[in-house]
């Protein structure tokens, strides 16, 4: 099982001052909403405290996630186009194969817009057995996977920035 406690993922206090600029756009969600409005507001907590500018799409289901991403990135011209996707979700378990269906549609689909999009989209849907596995994940003993998800995506796009500017 994975650890915050063996991550060096929270750490990042070197500021990111090239980024107060940046849009993040969230796509979250209507299941789960308790937990769904937890990590929306945890990333949105990350992304205010470093400047970053954030925009919330809501869509009914997680499959719906990356047609929302795609299409928003397609429809905004060059100039407004956001800097990283968060997608945010919450799929519990029940008692038929639609769980198993649903977290392969929209982890293919988020990783397909890795390869696709010139932008991260980050992974930030919780894929549980349970409602408490969930809460362990909105501030409880396995951290904040929302917070997590917008130090990715601040990490993210100060990694494709520095690699943009070593082409130039």
């Amino acid at each position: 099982m994975a650890d915050i406690n063996d991550s060096r993922l929270m750490n990042w206090n070197e500021g990111i001052p090239e980024l107060q600029d940046a849009l993040v756009v969230l796509v979250k969600t209507e299941w789960n909403a308790h937990t769904v409005d937890a990590l929306e507001e945890g990333a949105l907590r990350v992304l205010a405290a470093s400047g970053v500018r954030s925009e919330t799409l809501l869509v009914p289901g997680a499959v719906e996630i990356p047609f929302a991403i795609r299409h928003y990135w397609k429809q905004r011209k060059k100039k407004d186009r956001p800097a990283a996707f968060i997608a945010l979700g919450c799929v519990l378990r029940g008692d038929t194969p639609h769980f198993e269906y649903v977290c392969q549609a929209v982890t293919s689909g988020v990783m397909q817009l890795n390869l696709m999009l010139p932008v991260p989209s980050i992974f930030g849907v919780l894929t549980v057995n349970s409602q408490q596995q969930a809460d362990e994940r909105i501030g409880g003993r396995h951290g904040h996977k929302g917070e997590e998800a917008a130090v990715t995506a601040l990490k993210m796009i100060r990694f494709s920035q520095r690699l943009k500017k070593k082409d130039e």
